[in-house]
């Protein structure tokens, strides 16, 4: 099992996100920072949240309602404004400050595969709270489609990682049409 290190409010945040998710039944895996803490070490203590969840249009309205009261607040032009992102942005209310959520909604199939690879982790905080992260090779794919610098790195960093399937990586990139991004073997 993978571990992710996180400051105390990230990590409050991390439990509070994970218990809203299973509280509806719904399929999630944190990707973004909290995948890269897992695979790559560092700890979660900046930035947003990120968590990719198997839902329909009717369980992202529940999302948001049941966030209202569970310690989130949501700005109502933000949930306006990103009604055709596919995603629900909350803010996680926190003494020390509040922490950035985006719940992205697994719209494609290629976020449909990804489910099916996403391993199990702990995240080490104020309490332990077991949550489901993006696999090595998924998360690598993802930092592929960014242009940064940083994401460029750790993808690099992600294909050193032991046990790192490089022709299922490669495989994956040829078949959504990124031969390009293929590494080498």
């Amino acid at each position: 099992m993978q571990t992710v290190r996180a400051s105390e409010r990230y990590g409050r945040a991390l439990a509070a996100t994970a218990e809203l998710l299973s509280k509806l039944r719904l399929e999630s895996m944190f990707v973004g920072g909290v995948a890269r803490s897992a695979w790559l070490g560092g700890k979660v203590e900046r930035g947003s949240l990120d968590v990719l969840v198997l839902m329909n249009e009717q369980q992202k309205n529940q999302v948001a309602m049941m966030a209202s009261n569970r310690g989130f607040r949501l700005e109502r032009e933000e949930i306006a404004q990103s009604e055709e992102l596919d995603l629900v942005p909350l803010n996680f209310i926190d003494s020390e400050g509040d922490v950035r959520v985006f719940v992205l909604l697994a719209s494609n199939a290629l976020y449909g595969r990804m489910f099916a690879s996403r391993i199990p982790a702990l995240v080490e905080s104020v309490e332990s709270v077991e949550i489901q992260i993006a696999a090595a090779e998924d998360l690598a794919l993802l930092l592929a489609l960014a242009d940064d610098e940083d994401s460029q790195r750790d993808r690099e960093m992600l294909t050193l990682v032991p046990g790192f399937d490089r022709n299922g990586y490669n495989e994956r990139l040829k078949s959504i049409g990124l031969p390009s991004l293929v590494v080498a073997e």
